[in-house]
Protein backbone atom coordinates (compact mmCIF):
# COMPACT_ATOMS: atom_id res chain seq x y z
CA UNK A 1 0.00 0.00 0.00
CA UNK A 2 1.71 3.42 -0.85
CA UNK A 3 2.03 5.88 2.03
CA UNK A 4 0.18 8.79 2.26
CA UNK A 5 0.01 12.18 3.90
CA UNK A 6 -0.44 11.12 8.27
CA UNK A 7 -2.18 13.70 10.73
CA UNK A 8 -0.73 13.32 14.22
CA UNK A 9 -2.34 14.83 17.65
CA UNK A 10 -0.21 14.77 20.45
CA UNK A 11 -2.55 16.09 23.97
CA UNK A 12 -1.07 14.89 27.27
CA UNK A 13 -1.72 16.16 31.05
CA UNK A 14 -5.39 15.97 31.20
CA UNK A 15 -5.23 15.45 34.59
CA UNK A 16 -9.11 15.05 34.81
CA UNK A 17 -11.13 15.12 37.66
CA UNK A 18 -9.13 18.15 39.63
CA UNK A 19 -11.06 21.34 39.24
CA UNK A 20 -8.93 22.97 36.88
CA UNK A 21 -8.35 19.60 34.60
CA UNK A 22 -10.01 18.94 31.34
CA UNK A 23 -13.61 18.21 31.92
CA UNK A 24 -16.14 16.99 29.26
CA UNK A 25 -19.82 18.58 29.26
CA UNK A 26 -21.32 15.71 30.51
CA UNK A 27 -19.04 16.66 33.79
CA UNK A 28 -20.04 20.18 34.03
CA UNK A 29 -21.39 20.76 36.95
CA UNK A 30 -24.78 23.68 37.06
CA UNK A 31 -23.64 26.17 40.03
CA UNK A 32 -26.32 27.94 41.75
CA UNK A 33 -26.35 31.42 41.33
CA UNK A 34 -26.02 31.82 45.37
CA UNK A 35 -22.48 29.97 45.15
CA UNK A 36 -19.45 31.87 46.05
CA UNK A 37 -17.72 33.60 43.35
CA UNK A 38 -14.26 31.39 43.45
CA UNK A 39 -16.95 28.47 42.58
CA UNK A 40 -18.51 30.26 39.90
CA UNK A 41 -15.00 31.06 38.56
CA UNK A 42 -13.78 27.60 38.32
CA UNK A 43 -17.37 25.86 36.84
CA UNK A 44 -16.97 28.75 33.84
CA UNK A 45 -12.94 27.69 33.49
CA UNK A 46 -13.74 24.46 33.25
CA UNK A 47 -16.26 25.44 30.72
CA UNK A 48 -13.86 27.64 28.48
CA UNK A 49 -11.22 25.13 28.63
CA UNK A 50 -13.17 22.51 27.26
CA UNK A 51 -14.48 24.05 24.56
CA UNK A 52 -11.29 25.34 23.20
CA UNK A 53 -10.25 21.91 23.13
CA UNK A 54 -13.33 20.86 21.13
CA UNK A 55 -12.90 23.38 18.77
CA UNK A 56 -9.16 22.92 18.29
CA UNK A 57 -9.57 19.25 17.91
CA UNK A 58 -12.58 19.79 15.66
CA UNK A 59 -10.53 22.35 13.36
CA UNK A 60 -7.74 19.16 13.02
CA UNK A 61 -10.30 16.60 12.10
CA UNK A 62 -9.73 14.12 10.75
CA UNK A 63 -6.63 12.95 12.76
CA UNK A 64 -4.99 9.39 12.00
CA UNK A 65 -2.61 9.24 14.94
CA UNK A 66 -3.88 10.52 18.38
CA UNK A 67 -0.90 10.56 21.02
CA UNK A 68 -1.67 10.72 24.74
CA UNK A 69 1.29 11.20 26.30
CA UNK A 70 -0.30 10.54 30.22
CA UNK A 71 -1.22 12.05 33.39
CA UNK A 72 -4.94 11.54 32.21
CA UNK A 73 -6.52 11.66 35.45
CA UNK A 74 -5.30 13.55 38.25
CA UNK A 75 -5.56 10.74 40.87
CA UNK A 76 -6.78 11.18 44.48
CA UNK A 77 -5.19 14.00 45.52
CA UNK A 78 -3.41 12.84 48.82
CA UNK A 79 -1.34 16.14 49.29
CA UNK A 80 -4.40 18.97 49.16
CA UNK A 81 -6.75 16.58 51.32
CA UNK A 82 -9.23 16.03 48.01
CA UNK A 83 -9.93 19.48 48.53
CA UNK A 84 -9.44 20.54 44.24
CA UNK A 85 -11.23 17.68 43.12
CA UNK A 86 -14.32 17.05 41.40
CA UNK A 87 -14.45 13.30 42.45
CA UNK A 88 -12.01 11.52 44.14
CA UNK A 89 -13.06 7.60 42.16
CA UNK A 90 -10.28 7.51 39.98
CA UNK A 91 -12.86 4.92 37.41
CA UNK A 92 -14.75 7.93 37.46
CA UNK A 93 -11.95 10.19 36.46
CA UNK A 94 -10.93 7.80 33.84
CA UNK A 95 -14.55 8.12 32.26
CA UNK A 96 -14.17 11.48 31.56
CA UNK A 97 -10.27 11.10 30.06
CA UNK A 98 -12.26 7.99 28.04
CA UNK A 99 -14.67 10.58 26.78
CA UNK A 100 -12.31 13.32 26.12
CA UNK A 101 -10.08 11.15 23.59
CA UNK A 102 -12.82 9.62 22.09
CA UNK A 103 -14.03 13.02 20.61
CA UNK A 104 -10.87 12.67 18.45
CA UNK A 105 -11.88 9.53 16.54
CA UNK A 106 -8.78 9.15 15.94
CA UNK A 107 -7.84 5.97 13.63
CA UNK A 108 -5.41 4.83 15.64
CA UNK A 109 -4.26 5.71 19.38
CA UNK A 110 -0.91 5.34 20.94
CA UNK A 111 -0.64 6.20 25.24
CA UNK A 112 2.11 5.90 28.03
CA UNK A 113 2.06 5.48 30.89
CA UNK A 114 2.04 8.94 33.67
CA UNK A 115 3.22 10.05 37.27
CA UNK A 116 2.52 7.43 39.91
CA UNK A 117 0.92 9.84 42.17
CA UNK A 118 -1.80 11.15 39.72
CA UNK A 119 -2.24 7.59 37.59
CA UNK A 120 -1.23 5.15 40.53
CA UNK A 121 1.26 3.82 42.76
CA UNK A 122 0.24 -0.06 42.74
CA UNK A 123 -1.41 -0.02 40.03
CA UNK A 124 -2.17 1.81 36.26
CA UNK A 125 -5.35 3.10 36.51
CA UNK A 126 -4.50 4.19 32.21
CA UNK A 127 -4.20 0.62 31.44
CA UNK A 128 -8.32 0.77 32.23
CA UNK A 129 -8.29 4.34 29.60
CA UNK A 130 -6.05 2.62 27.40
CA UNK A 131 -9.05 -0.44 26.85
CA UNK A 132 -11.84 1.55 27.02
CA UNK A 133 -10.51 3.82 23.80
CA UNK A 134 -9.18 0.63 22.40
CA UNK A 135 -5.58 1.99 22.03
CA UNK A 136 -3.15 -0.10 20.29
CA UNK A 137 -0.57 0.26 22.83
CA UNK A 138 0.29 1.66 26.33
CA UNK A 139 4.04 1.79 27.61
CA UNK A 140 6.56 3.92 30.06
CA UNK A 141 8.20 4.43 26.82
CA UNK A 142 7.04 4.18 23.08
CA UNK A 143 8.69 4.49 19.66
CA UNK A 144 6.30 4.88 16.58
CA UNK A 145 7.09 5.09 12.97
CA UNK A 146 5.24 7.25 10.29
CA UNK A 147 5.88 7.39 6.86
CA UNK A 148 9.88 6.50 7.99
CA UNK A 149 9.48 9.34 10.64
CA UNK A 150 10.57 7.94 14.09
CA UNK A 151 8.90 9.42 17.25
CA UNK A 152 10.55 9.09 20.86
CA UNK A 153 7.75 9.23 23.24
CA UNK A 154 7.86 9.59 26.91
CA UNK A 155 5.72 11.41 29.72
CA UNK A 156 8.58 12.64 32.01
CA UNK A 157 11.22 15.08 31.55
CA UNK A 158 13.00 16.99 34.00
CA UNK A 159 12.56 20.92 34.30
CA UNK A 160 14.24 24.52 34.86
CA UNK A 161 13.68 27.07 37.49
CA UNK A 162 15.63 29.14 34.48
CA UNK A 163 13.31 30.59 31.40
CA UNK A 164 16.70 30.18 29.49
CA UNK A 165 17.13 26.47 30.83
CA UNK A 166 14.13 24.92 29.69
CA UNK A 167 15.68 23.65 26.43
CA UNK A 168 18.56 21.42 28.24
CA UNK A 169 16.53 18.45 29.73
CA UNK A 170 14.61 18.08 26.26
CA UNK A 171 18.31 18.04 24.38
CA UNK A 172 19.55 15.87 26.98
CA UNK A 173 16.73 13.27 26.09
CA UNK A 174 17.98 14.03 22.10
CA UNK A 175 21.16 12.90 23.54
CA UNK A 176 20.89 9.63 25.50
CA UNK A 177 18.58 8.82 22.59
CA UNK A 178 21.50 8.75 20.52
CA UNK A 179 23.32 6.78 23.14
CA UNK A 180 21.08 4.12 23.27
CA UNK A 181 20.57 3.71 19.62
CA UNK A 182 24.62 3.87 19.27
CA UNK A 183 24.22 0.55 21.47
CA UNK A 184 21.42 -1.01 18.89
CA UNK A 185 18.96 -0.90 22.49
CA UNK A 186 15.96 1.78 20.96
CA UNK A 187 15.51 3.04 17.56
CA UNK A 188 16.94 6.31 16.38
CA UNK A 189 14.44 9.09 16.43
CA UNK A 190 13.58 12.07 14.67
CA UNK A 191 11.13 13.81 17.17
CA UNK A 192 11.55 13.69 21.06
CA UNK A 193 8.22 13.50 22.80
CA UNK A 194 7.94 14.68 26.34
CA UNK A 195 5.09 16.46 28.76
CA UNK A 196 4.73 16.59 32.60
CA UNK A 197 6.25 20.23 32.98
CA UNK A 198 3.14 21.83 31.69
CA UNK A 199 4.89 24.04 29.49
CA UNK A 200 5.87 24.33 25.52
CA UNK A 201 9.60 24.31 24.44
CA UNK A 202 11.51 23.17 21.71
CA UNK A 203 14.77 22.61 20.23
CA UNK A 204 16.38 20.91 17.07
CA UNK A 205 18.95 20.76 14.27
CA UNK A 206 18.86 19.70 10.61
CA UNK A 207 17.35 16.17 11.21
CA UNK A 208 15.86 16.27 14.69
CA UNK A 209 13.27 17.94 17.05
CA UNK A 210 12.95 17.65 20.45
CA UNK A 211 9.97 19.38 22.42
CA UNK A 212 7.71 19.53 25.77
CA UNK A 213 4.04 19.63 25.05
CA UNK A 214 1.90 21.68 26.26
CA UNK A 215 -0.95 20.61 28.96
CA UNK A 216 -4.67 20.43 29.01
CA UNK A 217 -4.96 20.79 32.94
CA UNK A 218 -5.33 25.07 33.15
CA UNK A 219 -3.41 26.93 35.39
CA UNK A 220 -4.63 27.20 39.33
CA UNK A 221 -4.13 24.51 40.85
CA UNK A 222 -2.80 24.79 44.90
CA UNK A 223 0.96 23.16 43.86
CA UNK A 224 1.31 25.42 40.74
CA UNK A 225 0.19 28.69 42.34
CA UNK A 226 2.17 28.49 45.68
CA UNK A 227 5.25 26.85 45.18
CA UNK A 228 6.05 27.37 41.28
CA UNK A 229 7.25 30.56 39.73
CA UNK A 230 7.15 29.74 35.86
CA UNK A 231 4.71 29.81 33.09
CA UNK A 232 2.06 27.58 31.80
CA UNK A 233 0.53 26.38 28.34
CA UNK A 234 -2.80 25.33 27.77
CA UNK A 235 -2.68 23.79 24.14
CA UNK A 236 -1.61 20.64 22.46
CA UNK A 237 0.17 19.98 18.75
CA UNK A 238 -0.34 18.42 15.89
CA UNK A 239 1.94 17.05 12.98
CA UNK A 240 1.18 16.24 9.46
CA UNK A 241 3.82 13.71 8.17
CA UNK A 242 4.17 13.57 4.47
CA UNK A 243 4.79 10.27 2.64
CA UNK A 244 8.27 11.10 2.05
CA UNK A 245 8.94 11.50 5.91
CA UNK A 246 8.95 15.10 5.80
CA UNK A 247 6.71 17.04 7.88
CA UNK A 248 5.26 20.38 9.20
CA UNK A 249 4.31 21.05 12.76
CA UNK A 250 2.41 23.36 14.82
CA UNK A 251 2.12 24.22 18.38
CA UNK A 252 -2.06 25.13 19.40
CA UNK A 253 -1.89 27.31 22.77
CA UNK A 254 -4.63 29.45 24.28
CA UNK A 255 -4.14 31.57 26.69
CA UNK A 256 -6.98 30.90 29.27
CA UNK A 257 -8.00 34.74 30.18
CA UNK A 258 -10.55 33.32 32.84
CA UNK A 259 -7.27 32.62 35.08
CA UNK A 260 -5.63 35.72 34.40
CA UNK A 261 -4.18 37.16 37.23
CA UNK A 262 -6.08 40.29 38.80
CA UNK A 263 -4.49 43.51 40.10
CA UNK A 264 -5.87 44.56 44.02
CA UNK A 265 -6.00 48.17 44.01
CA UNK A 266 -5.51 49.62 47.04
Amino acid sequence: MPKKKRRILIISDLHSGHQVGLTPPSWHDKVPDTADPARKKLAEFREQSYEVYYKTVKKLKPIDILIVNADCIDGRGEKSGQTELLTSSRDRQCDMAAEIIKFVNAKNIVMTYGTPYHTGSLEDFEDQIAKEVKAEKIGGHEWVEVNGLVFDIKHKVGSSTIPHGRMTPIAKERLWNLLWSEREESPKSNIIIRSHVHYHNYCGGDDWLAMTTPALQGPGSKYGTRQCAGTVDFGMIHFDVNASGSYEWQSHITRLLDRKKMLLKL
